[in-house]
């Protein structure tokens, strides 16, 4: 939905709903009268005391009834103004998470905290590196961008393959965005099918990455990786001619005589 078409809903809403509120509690205010009147006739205005029962309950009716169509259409105009704003902010919520996350560039926000610790890997101290990290990622859990980097620096800084195969694996359960999930499913991969000697998870963790993540470049890593085609692109509907279309109509040769125009040749 275009943001003026979205805006336009929020105020005939607000508008529908302050109408019909209002409509409501006038109509309330009339019925719960102690001593209503009924309108006058063409005739003569009818006084309260000539007012029979059958045409004071009539009347009354009459208001109820007005009095629960208004607050009906308030009720509908409620629902619909509430049905709108769940819808944009489960959007809204679902970006801020993604943006505590990663920032609009896809990189993570830097803190001095962490940087101190990338200070230590870059001294030779990747396992004293790696306990700093933890502590920051305690206080700061959806910045998954350090789990990435503690799986990198036990999988090339210390060689030890299982502890980054179990950090890739608690980093696939969080909300990544695709193409940060997939590659981080790609890694883990990597190391089913090398150091690891897991054919069948590797695999499996690949078909999972198409499945899931097709359209990430990502994907297309792992259909290389199982030898399977990438996905051809819809063919473009071909072009029909409208068999009713009037037909350019075909003029005749011209003529090999010299008269001028307008004038043919008499016949003999």
């Amino acid at each position: 939905m275009s943001t003026r078409l979205k805006a336009a809903a929020y105020g005939g809403l607000a508008i529908c709903v302050l109408w019909f509120g209002y409509g409501f509690f006038a109509s309330y205010a009339r019925v719960t009268d102690a001593s209503p009147e009924p309108p006058a006739t063409h005739s003569a205005a009818v006084r309260p005391e000539a007012a029979t029962p059958d045409k004071a309950g009539s009347f009354h009716t009459r208001r109820t009834s007005r009095m629960l169509v208004y607050g009906a259409g308030a009720i509908a105009a409620l629902v619909g103004l509430g049905l709108l704003s769940a819808h944009d902010l489960s959007h809204f919520l679902a970006n801020r998470v993604e943006a505590f996350i990663f920032d609009d560039q896809g990189e993570a926000m830097p803190r001095p905290e962490y940087d101190h610790a990338e200070e230590v890997w870059k001294a030779g101290k990747p396992l004293e590196a790696v306990q700093l990290m933890r502590d920051y990622l305690k206080e700061h859990p959806r910045e998954q961008y350090v789990a990435l980097r503690i799986a990198e620096i036990y999988e090339k800084d210390l060689g030890n393959h299982v502890a980054a195969a179990l950090e890739y694996e608690e980093i696939l359960k969080k909300p990544l965005p695709h193409e940060r999930w997939g590659w981080a499913a790609i890694h883990l991969a990597n190391l089913y099918s090398g150091k690891l000697n897991k054919i069948e998870q590797a695999e499996a963790l690949l078909h999972r990455i198409i499945n899931e993540h097709g359209h990430t470049a990502a994907a297309r890593k792992a259909r290389q990786r199982l030898g399977l085609p990438d996905p051809e692109p819809a063919p473009e509907p071909e072009s029909v001619e409208d068999p009713e279309a009037p037909s350019e109509p075909v003029r005749p040769p011209p003529s090999a005589s010299h008269l001028p125009p307008g004038f043919r040749p008499k016949n003999d």
